[in-house]
């Protein structure tokens, strides 16, 4: 058994995007609705600095407007995530 700690967050971002498959995004919402549908509102922000952990390690990419961004700690606005391009 492992003692890594459980990250539904991650798990669930990794799980969409891979489902979603390469060139194709999924919203945030997606990600924090499938760790918790009643409250993911609160999860949100949980969702955004995961996601930006994955995006540092090349797991994952955050894109705007179509374009993957350049800082992950600095974008702001409406974002999607999805594979990094090949």
């Amino acid at each position: 058994m492992s003692d890594a700690p459980k990250n539904p967050v991650r798990d669930a971002i990794l799980a969409l995007t891979a489902a979603r498959g390469a060139g194709k995004t999924i919203a945030p919402e997606d990600a924090a609705r499938a760790v918790s549908p009643e409250n993911f509102v609160r999860v949100m922000k949980d969702v955004r600095a995961e996601a930006i952990r994955l995006h540092k390690a090349g797991t994952v990419s955050i894109y705007r407007k179509g374009q993957p961004v350049e800082n992950p700690d600095t974008f702001k606005g409406v974002y999607r995530l999805g594979l990094p391009a090949a």
